[in-house]
């Protein structure tokens, strides 16, 4: 039997691409976008990730899989000291961030337009205070599972990134997603879970900002869990 291109696909993310851009955003792809992207040649990505910022900043965030750019927009400008690299592959949605980019001259923001595993690989141990997954494609059907960004290898990545003390934000209106996400933080020895009652994962931090996905699963009656875990001390 022939092997369905759907059963091979290795890929973490959907489409690239959407609607055609419109010439303001087309414009920011090509003149913004340039200056701020990061460059994975391996001699350019160094081990301090604060030196890829132009201003001095206390940390550095990750957001895997920004969407419109939203959250990550409203972080960037209430947390000017802390940087922040965001990767998207999708088109439109970096279209989107570069567009509230220059609305409001953020500075504390790289990206990356493309396959997040290209970039994981050259990050040294304990690089970022915060990584958020917010609202990534469940990839609902149960062969595409293993597309999900959120499973036992990537989180062993993604504790390797944390600094001691740093915080993994998962968030997601897909039950499913939920429990499987849940099952897989609670099996890494090097992670903690924050929540101490439940509106500790119904009720969002006070420091959200809200995505888009988000609105439009709240219009639909779904209700988002908002899961929090801290990095433990690594061993001396």
């Amino acid at each position: 039997m022939a092997t369905n291109e759907n059963d091979t696909d290795q890929r973490w993310y959907g489409r690239r691409t959407g609607k055609p851009l419109r010439a303001s955003r087309k414009r920011l792809m090509e003149e913004l976008l340039p200056t701020i992207r990061l460059d994975l040649e391996p001699e350019n990505i160094p081990i301090d990730l604060k030196m890829l910022f132009p201003n001095p900043v206390r940390e550095v965030w990750l957001e895997i899989g920004f969407g419109g750019g939203e959250h990550l927009a409203e972080q960037a400008e209430k947390n000017p000291d802390f940087g922040i690299i965001g990767c998207e592959p999708f088109v439109n949605g970096v279209a989107s961030l570069m567009k509230h980019i220059d609305a409001n001259g953020v500075t504390n923001v790289r990206v990356y337009d493309d396959d997040v595993r290209h970039l994981l690989k050259l990050m040294a141990p304990a690089s970022f205070e915060r990584i958020f997954i917010l609202f990534p494609d469940p990839w609902p059907k149960s062969r595409h599972h293993r597309r999900r960004i959120v499973k036992d290898e990537t989180i062993v990545e993604y504790a390797r990134l944390l600094k001691d003390g740093g915080e993994l934000r998962f968030a997601s209106d897909h039950q499913g997603y939920v429990s499987s996400a849940l099952r897989f933080l609670l099996q890494n020895n090097n992670l903690q879970w924050t929540a101490r009652r439940s509106d500790d994962w119904r009720i969002a931090p006070p420091d959200w900002a809200e995505t888009r996905y988000e609105q439009k699963a709240k219009a639909k009656g779904d209700a988002p869990a908002y899961l929090r875990f801290e990095r433990k001390q690594r061993s001396i």
